[in-house]
């Protein structure tokens, strides 16, 4: 039996909220077998004088109460109780009612019949919190080390870290949207960090690194001779984050019978591996994120409706550098330090006026990863000791620059800019791997596999 205990001597407490007096009674159970304390109300306003008169770690409201909506409890505890979780009851295939309570603030949501598994492993999450740093500390807007290397004065960063801050301690879906190279799973990195997962497992995935024969198996696992070529039980990526974070990279690249598969996955909260008669129970939080326009694509009839509502219920955006040329210097130096440190030089090179001056003009299509390319090309070109204005080999002037097309009309070539930028990126690490195709995957940040598919598709094969 599964024990939740705060790290003093106080037990945890729990405030739970249903007019159903046989729901209040197995949540009640349920918690007091894990070692929580429990109160119990069955209308709003009794759930309000409870929390006027204490504190609890955690509370459950049902999401239709005799007096108003669980959500406008969840609204209340956002303004007078931030700091405590707060998860709903919704019934059966009610997704929209999930979403609207995790957009108020709600920390999670459990489905009507009650499956006591989830319910056990929603409240070990929340109450994990407790002891989670992110769970007192204020928004941290530093633009420092410590912040993951998430760095800018620019407001729009100040803004992002703190939203990672509070976008921490919820378990809703979160999307996240901006151009190629901003930063989007460093920022699906800290949010799964800072919150009560940040021990369990990070599993990222590139949806479009998924061959489409291989995609079901990929995500929900196979049986031993389930089809040719399963030559034992494996488990999928959902199983690989259990307890953890899934994050699914290019979601847009999802083919549309995969998205029908995800959505259940998402709703019911179980995965079915292929060949397998049985569904198997998750507890994973699902951050995804695209460079691609997803209401756009849900116009046009790509990417499903209910999926895109079900994966962007808070939607984040990582600015392009453009947008924050006041930070370029400060990314640049840190840059520039690291690459010095890993190809142990003695000191880090500096760059001069007019280099700098050419950073901060130039519109960087391929955001901070195409600045991270430039200075380790431009590390090698010095002399070791100050970077100069040729060293980085810039071709044009600054702004929409002959390197830089304009954007709208010249998005296919804007599309072969960003390729050459990636080659470039595997061309070098493949040098710096000597050639070890799985030295280099890992220098990339990448699989084995995915390297694979990028080389084939680059036609660097």
């Amino acid at each position: 039996m599964t024990r939740v205990s705060a790290k003093s001597a106080v037990p945890a407490t729990a405030l739970i909220v249903d007019d159903e007096a046989d729901i209040r009674e197995l949540i009640e159970i349920t918690l007091s077998r894990m070692g929580v304390k429990t109160e119990s109300a069955a209308t709003l306003s009794e759930a309000r004088g409870w929390l006027a008169e204490r504190s609890f770690d955690f509370c459950f409201t049902d999401m239709r109460l005799p007096d108003g909506l669980g959500v406008e409890l969840v609204e209340f505890v956002q303004k007078r109780h931030c700091g405590m979780p707060i998860a709903v009851i919704t019934a059966y295939g009610n997704a929209q009612a999930a979403v609207e309570s995790l957009k108020a603030g709600a920390f999670d949501f459990v489905s009507k019949p009650v499956d006591l598994a989830a319910l056990r492993k929603l409240v070990e999450t929340g109450l994990r919190l407790r002891s989670t740093p992110a769970a007192n500390a204020p928004a941290r807007p530093e633009a420092g080390e410590d912040q993951g290397g998430l760095l800018g004065h620019d407001p729009a960063m100040q803004q992002l870290r703190g939203l990672i801050e509070r976008l921490a301690r919820s378990q809703a879906p979160v999307h996240i949207h901006g151009e190629s190279g901003t930063g989007k799973e460093l920022v699906a990195r800290l949010i799964h960090e800072r919150g009560p997962r940040g021990s369990g497992p990070f599993v990222p995935v590139n949806c479009g690194a998924i061959p489409n024969e291989l995609m079901e198996s990929e995500f929900f696992g196979h049986l031993k001779g389930s089809f040719t070529g399963a030559l034992r039980d494996k488990n999928g990526l959902f199983q690989s984050a259990e307890g953890g974070t899934l994050f699914l990279d290019e979601v847009a690249d999802l083919p549309l019978h995969m998205q029908v598969k995800l959505l259940r996955a998402l709703q019911e909260r179980r995965v079915r591996p292929v060949g397998s008669e049985a569904e198997l129970a998750v507890n994973v939080r699902i951050i995804s994120a695209t460079h691609r326009d997803l209401s756009a694509l849900v116009a046009s009839g790509a990417f499903r409706q209910d999926l895109y509502y079900r994966l962007n219920v808070i939607d984040v955006r990582t600015p392009a550098l453009r947008e924050r040329r006041g930070d370029i210097a400060l990314l640049a130096q840190s840059i520039l330090q690291r690459l010095a440190s890993e190809a142990g030089m003695t000191a880090t090179p500096t760059l001069d006026a007019a280099a700098l001056q050419r950073l901060t003009s130039y519109d960087f299509p391929g955001n901070v990863r195409e600045l991270e390319n430039l200075l380790e090309r431009a590390i090698t070109l010095c002399d070791g000791e100050r970077i100069e204005a040729g060293d980085l080999q810039l071709r044009g002037g600054g702004g929409e620059s002959a390197s830089t097309p304009s954007r709208g009309d010249a998005a296919p070539a804007l599309d072969e800019q960003i390729e050459e930028i990636e080659k470039q990126a595997i061309r070098a690490a493949l040098e710096k791997a000597r050639y070890n195709k799985t030295r280099a995957a890992e220098l990339l940040g990448m699989s084995f596999r995915q390297l694979r598919y990028r080389l084939k598709k680059l036609g660097m094969d």
